[in-house]
């Protein structure tokens, strides 16, 4: 059963939107019947925790920017000595931006429909000629891990552990395939911004969006958290380890967390990645169905896309 959420002001936690309170339990993390790297679903207990009501939405991250002067990582040029051997044609401030392809393509191919879009960053979402103008309230995307370690502690918060985000995520429910039950659209209601239609060619946009939405255009979950599942992918602080490696590691009592750095880098680089959570608006029935609280995946820390945000937390 769910518990009743408690309001969290920002007056309360510096420069912090409301937060939700989020009571301590255990519940079964990961899920043994969809993608592997969810397996095996275990028991885990997390402590209570503060967490963000909403994604921190680019109206927030401007505020962050205009006291901080911080610069993204996308709006840098990368370092060369980072990346030897890369062409130096590549090596400008740019992101990781969704294309959609003129026609059907391979669904094993994702270079079919993402583009490094040099220009792209947290200001122009869809590339240097887009902008923020009427998306104030939409996730701010963009923001590589660096980008949101300094989001964080300017705002006296961290980033949850994928434990703590996949319990508040379901909303104090139990065993469902879903945060919100057993359906996708229960009643034909949608729940959550993801794809409709044959990704990635024709998004039918039938829950009325077809890239992200404000933060609370979908109902709360349990807890009175919005928008954990669909609209953007989110951040979490754990490296990123096989699941079922989770159940050997822990720190505090049944908290499961990822691996260690070097455990985490993708094969073939030598750069580390996170745990991201959620699924995003291109999650589709017919490809990356992670719009659930179990599904996960890995993120190079050095990339930023259109497609991934976050939230923050604040431990008691």
């Amino acid at each position: 059963m769910s518990q009743p959420a408690t309001t969290f002001t920002a007056k309360d936690v510096p420069h912090g939107p409301d937060m939700v309170w989020v009571p301590g339990g255990h519940f079964l993390m990961g899920s043994n019947d969809h993608y592997p790297e969810e397996a095996p679903a275990h028991r885990v207990e997390v402590d209570g925790f503060w967490i963000d009501r909403y994604a921190v939405t680019n109206a927030d991250f401007a505020v962050f920017v205009a006291e901080t002067g911080h610069v993204t990582v996308a709006e840098k040029a990368p370092d060369p000595t980072d990346y030897p051997g890369a062409d130096p044609d590549l090596l400008v401030p740019a992101s990781v931006v969704f294309t959609p392809p003129p026609g059907p393509v391979s669904l094993s191919d994702h270079m079919a429909w993402w583009s490094l879009i040099p220009g792209a960053n947290w200001r122009h979402p869809r590339g240097p000629d887009s902008d923020l103008t009427g998306i104030d309230a939409h996730p701010a995307v963009h923001v590589a891990w660096a980008d949101v370690q300094a989001y964080a502690s300017w705002a006296g918060k961290s980033l949850p552990t994928e434990a703590e985000w996949e319990y508040a995520a379901r909303g104090g429910s139990r065993g469902t395939e879903y945060a919100w039950g057993k359906d996708l659209t229960p009643g034909g209601a949608h729940m959550a911004n993801v794809w409709q239609g044959d990704f990635p060619v024709r998004n039918l946009a039938a829950d009325g969006y077809e890239w992200t939405a404000p933060v609370g255009s979908f109902p709360a979950n349990g807890y009175g958290i919005f928008d954990m599942i669909g609209n953007v992918w989110e951040w979490t602080a754990d490296w990123w380890v096989p699941h079922g490696e989770l159940t050997h590691t822990c720190c505090g009592p049944g908290e499961p967390r990822g691996g260690d750095q070097s455990a985490s880098v993708a094969p073939g680089t030598n750069i580390p990645r996170r745990v991201m959570k959620g699924g995003s608006f291109l999650c589709a029935a017919n490809y990356c169905r992670r719009y659930r609280p179990a599904a996960r995946m890995p993120q190079e820390v050095d990339t930023s896309t259109c497609h991934l945000g976050f939230r923050c937390i604040v431990r008691s």
